[in-house]
């Protein structure tokens, strides 16, 4: 058995209560990154659900998706697009908003990192309320290219991000 095999990813998340806020269990991935054999173990996994799909680019919003995103690009042979905020990109951009709590946030691509008929993976550390993502989607979306899902290594069920993200596929290693 390899020691991939034998590692619970789930060990190695941290509950951080009252964090960012009172009443918030905020779910630390840190340990999971300290730990060459877990954070390799989240990659194998992601690797091993989607090796066969045909991913030809994974894309990931910052910053904490580009953690998980570049190494499972470079394993996949796929390429990678950042999806930043605002202002972070050096070339033209196409960009998307969407709404928070309170106000508007806007995500962007380069106009030429995504083209028709590429099959686009799509990462990110938590699914929670799916806004993020949900922007991600419409941005891969808008530029032709074909999602093929949304994958993340947290999903907390209980904030009904995943209905967001209908009708793409949601794929989570954990989920609380």
């Amino acid at each position: 058995m390899s020691a991939s095999a034998s590692i619970d990813v789930r060990d190695w998340i941290r509950d951080i209560p009252d964090f960012p806020k009172p009443g918030v269990l905020f779910k630390d991935i840190t340990p999971l990154l300290s730990n060459p054999d877990a954070f390799r173990t989240s990659i194998d996994q992601l690797e091993e659900q989607f090796r066969d799909r045909g991913v030809d680019v994974i894309a990931a919003a910052e910053a904490r998706g580009f953690i998980f995103g570049a190494p499972l690009a470079v394993r996949m042979n796929a390429g990678f697009v950042p999806i930043r905020k605002p202002g972070k990109l050096p070339y033209a951009t196409i960009a998307q908003e969407y709404a928070l709590e309170y106000g508007n946030d806007r995500l962007e691509i380069h106009s030429d990192a995504l083209a028709p008929g590429r099959r686009v993976l799509l990462i990110d550390d938590v699914l929670a309320t799916g806004g993020t993502m949900r922007a991600c989607c419409d941005l891969v979306n808008s530029t032709g290219a074909e999602l093929i899902a949304c994958a993340f290594i947290i999903e907390l069920s209980f904030l009904g991000g995943r209905a967001k993200l209908e009708p793409s596929e949601v794929f989570s290693l954990i989920t609380y």
